[in-house]
C-alpha cells in the first residue's frame, strides 16, 4: 500500500513541468468556488495577490480575515496594508498583538470555511506575496477536507498526539491565544473562528500540530497546548523511533543569534529534537543552509537572498559560525568547489529554487532510507521561534507566532513506515519491503546525499556584498 507525502512543495514558475509534479499554486489552494470564508494568517501580505486567488465568481463575495502583526498605528507596513484592504469590501484586517520587542507574527496559515458545510485548515512556509510563491522552495500541508459534526461527541479528553481530536485542542488553544494576548480595549480577533471551527470533525487528521505564540510558560499559560520547544519536546516525547544511529536534519532560511557558546543549541533545542519514546540513541545533527554561491545560482540570483537571512558581522556571530560549521551543508552541493562523484544522487527538483521552506527531519541512520519523523513549519532555528532556555524560576519565554505540522509512521498505521520522495509524492515500492506494510511518501526539498561544507564555505549573509557576479549578471 502506498500514501502520497503528507507535505507537497509549491510550484515553480521557472522549472520545467518535470520538476513540478504534484506541485502547488496559491490557485490550487485558494481556487475552489464553494469557499465561502477564508482566514489567512502571514508575515508579508500583498493583498491583490491573495485576492486574485479566489476564483473570480466569488473573488468579491468571499468573507475574508488576514491576521497581521503589524499592531502599531504609526507601523508603515501596518498603513500599506490598510490602503491595500481598502480596494476589497469584503476583506478585515486583523492586528495580532505583540508584546515581545523581537516577536514577529511568522504564521503562515489558511483556514477556509466552505458552502457545503466542511472546512479545510492548510499550514505552509510562504509570505502571501507572489516572490515567495514564485521561484522559493516552500512546502504546504492541506488538511483533510473536514465534514460538520453530525452528533457531539461523548468524550471530552484531548486525546492522543497525531490524532485528530488533539490536533482540533491544540489548534483551537493557538487561535484562543490571539484574543488572550490581545491589548486592551482591542476587539476580539479569532473568538467567531473558534466558535465556527469548533463545529467540524477533525478526527480524519494525522499529524501533530506544533506552535508558538507570544508567552511566558509555567507562570501565564494555563492552557494544555504547550508553545515552542517544550510544545515540541511534548510530542516527540511521544514519538516511537528505531534508528541505531539517527540522523536530524535542520534545514531553515534564517539562524538567528543563539549566543557566542552552543549552550542554547545543544542543551535546550537540540536536546529537545533528540527526544523519543523509545530510542536511546544520539542523533547526529546537521543544518542544510545556503551559501552566497548557492543564491548567485538561484534563480533569482542575488534577489533570492533578500529571504534568507543569518548574521556574520560581530565577534559573537563568528564564535557562532565555529560551532555551526562542522554540522552545516549545502542547499545545492553541486559547486564547482565539490569533486564530482560517480555515487548516485536522488534529486528533488530544487537546487536553483532557493529554499525558503523549513523542515526538521529525524531519518533513522544515515542511510537516509526511512525517516522517523518530519516537522514542516514557519519557526526557523531562533531562540524567539522556538522559546529561550529556561529561567531559574521554570518558565520559558517566546516571542513569535509560528505553527507547523509533524508527522510519524505510526499515526498511519501499525505497520507502516515513512519514507523520502523525490520529484513526486508518490513513494516507490522497493523489493525489501514486506507487502503488508503501508509506504507514506515524504516529499523531500532537497538532494540526498547532503553535502557539507567544504574548509572555506560559509553561509550566505544578507548584510553582506557580494562583488562576484550572480548568473544574471548584478553584484549584491
Amino acid at each position: 500500500q502506498l500514501l502520497k507525502s503528507p507535505f507537497q512543495l509549491t510550484w515553480i514558475t521557472d522549472l520545467a513541468e518535470s520538476s513540478n509534479v504534484d506541485a502547488l499554486s496559491l490557485k490550487d489552494v485558494l481556487g475552489d468556488p464553494l469557499i465561502s470564508e477564508c482566514w489567512e494568517f502571514n508575515y508579508l501580505h500583498d493583498l491583490r495577490f491573495l485576492m486574485d486567488a479566489f476564483d473570480p465568481d466569488i473573488r468579491d463575495l468571499v468573507k475574508v480575515h488576514v491576521i497581521h502583526g503589524f499592531w502599531k498605528n504609526e507601523d508603515q507596513s501596518r498603513l500599506s496594508l490598510v490602503e491595500q484592504a481598502a480596494k476589497y469590501a469584503n476583506l478585515k484586517l486583523h492586528a495580532a498583538y505583540m508584546p515581545e520587542m523581537f516577536g514577529t507574527h511568522h504564521s503562515k496559515m489558511i483556514i477556509l470555511i466552505r458552502h457545503d458545510d466542511t472546512a479545510q485548515v492548510i499550514i505552509h512556509t510562504a509570505n502571501m506575496i507572489p516572490f515567495d510563491w514564485t521561484n522559493m522552495t516552500q512546502a504546504v500541508w492541506r488538511s483533510p477536507i473536514l465534514p460538520k459534526i453530525t452528533s457531539p461527541s461523548k468524550s471530552t479528553a484531548p486525546g492522543t498526539f497525531g490524532s485528530g481530536t488533539r490536533f482540533k485542542d491544540d489548534l483551537l488553544n493557538y487561535l484562543k491565544a490571539y484574543d488572550n494576548n490581545r491589548a486592551p480595549r482591542r476587539p476580539p480577533i479569532c473568538a467567531p473562528l473558534v466558535e465556527e471551527l469548533s463545529k467540524y470533525d477533525f478526527s480524519e487528521v494525522r499529524g501533530a500540530l506544533v506552535a508558538s505564540v507570544p508567552s511566558r510558560q509555567g507562570i501565564e499559560t494555563n492552557s494544555k497546548t504547550c508553545w515552542g520547544w517544550p510544545g515540541l519536546k511534548n510530542v516527540l516525547s511521544a514519538i516511537p523511533t528505531v534508528g541505531k544511529e539517527p540522523e536530524i536534519v535542520v534545514q531553515i532560511s534564517s539562524i538567528a543569534t543563539l549566543g557566542p557558546t552552543d549552550k542554547w543549541l545543544d542543551k535546550t533545542f537540540f536536546k529537545t529534537l533528540s527526544a523519543s519514546r523509545t530510542g536511546l540513541s544520539k542523533p547526529k545533527f546537521r543544518i542544510i543552509f545556503p551559501t552566497a554561491d548557492e543564491i548567485r545560482r538561484s534563480l533569482n540570483g542575488y534577489a533570492s537572498g533578500s529571504a534568507i537571512h543569518t548574521r556574520l558581522q560581530s565577534a559573537q556571530q563568528v564564535k557562532q559560525l565555529q560551532y555551526l560549521k562542522p554540522m552545516l551543508c549545502h542547499w545545492a552541493g553541486d559547486g564547482a568547489q565539490h569533486p564530482q562523484t560517480d555515487s548516485p544522487m536522488s534529486d528533488a527538483g530544487r537546487k536553483r529554487a532557493a529554499p525558503h521552506i523549513k523542515t526538521y527531519t529525524r531519518f533513522t541512520d544515515s542511510t537516509r532510507t526511512a525517516i522517523d519523523w518530519m516537522l514542516v513549519t514557519s519557526a526557523n532555528l531562533s531562540k524567539q521561534a522556538w522559546g529561550d532556555a529556561t529561567t531559574t524560576t521554570g518558565d520559558v519565554r517566546v516571542c513569535s507566532y509560528e505553527i507547523g505540522v509533524l508527522v510519524w509512521p505510526e499515526i498511519f498505521g501499525e505497520k507502516a513506515t515513512i519514507v523520502p520522495t523525490f520529484k513526486t509524492d508518490t513513494p516507490t515500492i522497493t523489493s525489501e519491503m514486506r507487502e503488508d506494510i503501508l509506504v507514506v511518501g515524504a516529499r523531500l526539498p532537497y538532494d540526498l546525499p547532503i553535502m557539507p561544507y567544504g574548509k572555506d564555505d560559509v553561509p550566505w549573509c544578507a548584510t553582506s556584498s557580494y562583488q562576484e557576479l550572480d548568473w544574471l549578471g548584478r553584484s549584491y
